[in-house]
């Protein structure tokens, strides 16, 4: 029986590999999410085998309760907040392993951790440490969640020795996990717990939302890293497999988007350590200037006339769930002979791959959708940029105020296009809280309204 058991986790790990090689393409993504939703049943079906037949009836509660509140999550949830559910998710994952690790301290019997007596040092490590991680992941997340929610300013919010009493936590958990293996108590492992969640919290807290994206995939790693802690606590090898899985590609992923914006990933991983907490200031006088304003119909007559045309999608796309109108838009585009493209920053929306994920769901076609390295320098042979609720990651500061919040940070070169549209309800700042120098360029129209009704607009004064 063990021999199947072993088999059949093999066989959800490699599904689990294949998950993530799918997910690595969007052309086959939609594969690599069957193998990961094919290896969760057989993991989880498999683990069932191993239970207590007097417990499976609670099991299946469990997993009533859980599976319909997640089909109600699914079917009602906007893609505008998928990012902020991501980071919902992250801190369950925390907070289970906080609840396993506790569980296990409190009956170590009942995890088959005594031996001689006593439970073993290394179990207490694994104990220690999956509580630590989880509690990091469970209040990190939820400080993710309030940002991203609105909830929480996602200005970066800092103090006087921030980072000093970071420190000190730090060090303090570390000797708390040190006399928690010597001598464990139930004043230790609450103490490990409670420092590690005020961590957290402290560490997220000072991130601006520019680097929102890149803290929503560390959590990821660190609910990887949890779930890996657990694993070894349950004695399960795979939920070992799995949170490595997790914590590894979310790591890797993380170091990938902070260096595309030219980033230290350490100093995200710290909470913005060295960051300037008065850099986040905006342009001053910047909403004085003028702009030029423009219309629907303008903006249909300057790309009918256009033969390239390149679309940069933001967060304002998907808060009015323009997606769907903007391709219809752009399919009308070349029918009159223009070129299109979509150009998506690593940083675009909420969190990774935000924009493409809209797309996708509005069947853009994949051969369209570049990357940043790949069409910036498409930008000056660009007839127009149409520039759809996207804001920081265009904005010209970030090559050109040190003192910004946003520089050194690579953009998209949409000023570099004959003519910029610039689809925005207001001239309110960007999620990084600074003016888009963008707004004021002689070459930029501002079309102010609801980007969806923008968009159906156009396609009408385009066809009319």
């Amino acid at each position: 029986m063990s021999s199947v058991i072993a088999l059949a986790y093999l066989f959800s790990g490699v599904c689990f590999i294949m998950a993530l090689r799918g997910l690595a393409s969007p052309e086959s993504a939609r594969r690599g999410n069957l193998y990961g939703v094919i290896g969760m049943v057989v993991a989880i079906g498999t683990t069932l085998t191993l239970a207590e037949a007097s417990s499976l009836w609670l099991i299946a509660v469990a997993i009533a309760v859980g599976g319909g509140i997640g089909a109600v999550v699914a079917l009602k949830i906007k893609m505008t907040a998928l990012p902020q559910l991501v980071a919902a998710f992250h801190s369950l994952v925390g907070l289970a392993a906080v609840l396993v690790a506790s569980a296990a301290f409190v009956n170590p019997e009942a995890f088959g951790l005594i031996a001689g007596g006593a439970v073993h040092a290394s179990s207490l490590v694994e104990m220690s440490l999956g509580a630590a991680i989880g509690a990091v992941t469970f209040t990190g997340s939820l400080v993710a969640f309030a940002k991203l929610q609105g909830l929480v300013t996602g200005k970066p919010l800092v103090f006087r020795f921030q980072h000093a009493l970071n420190l000190l936590l730090a060090l303090g958990a570390a000797a708390l996990f040190v006399v928690f293996a010597l001598e464990p108590s139930v004043p230790a492992f609450a103490g490990i717990v409670a420092v590690t969640m005020l961590l957290g919290f402290l560490l997220i807290l000072p991130i601006g939302g520019a680097d929102m994206p890149v803290v929503i995939s560390m959590l990821n790693s660190y609910s990887g890293w949890a779930a890996a802690a657990t694993g070894f606590t349950l004695q399960n090898p795979l939920l070992i497999i799995t949170g490595a899985l997790v914590g590894a590609s979310g790591a890797i992923l993380s170091y990938i988007m902070c260096k595309g914006m030219n980033r230290s990933i350490f100093n995200v991983i710290l909470g913005g350590f060295g960051s300037d907490g008065g850099s986040a200031a905006a342009a001053a006088g910047g909403a004085a200037r003028s702009v030029k304003m423009g219309s629907a119909e303008d903006a249909a007559f300057i790309m009918k006339n256009a033969s390239s045309v390149i679309i940069v999608p933001g967060y304002g796309m998907a808060v009015a769930q323009a997606q769907h109108t903007l391709r219809e838009m752009a399919d009308q585009l070349k029918a009159n002979g223009v070129k299109v493209r979509y150009a998506i920053h690593p940083v675009a929306g909420r969190m990774p791959g935000h924009m493409n994920v809209l797309l996708a769901e509005a069947n853009v076609p994949y051969d369209e959708v570049m990357e940043l390295e790949e069409i910036n320098r498409d930008f000056a042979q660009a007839d127009v940029a149409f520039v759809i609720g996207a804001n920081d990651v265009t904005n010209p500061a970030a090559k050109t105020d040190p003192k910004s919040p946003i520089y050194g940070m690579p953009i998209l070169d949409v000023e570099k296009a004959k003519t910029v549209l610039f689809v925005k309800r207001s001239m309110a700042s960007g999620y990084a809280g600074v003016d888009n120098e963008l707004f004021f360029q002689s070459n930029t129209m501002m079309l102010f309204g609801d980007a969806k009704q923008m968009c159906e607009d156009i396609v009408k004064a385009a066809k009319s």
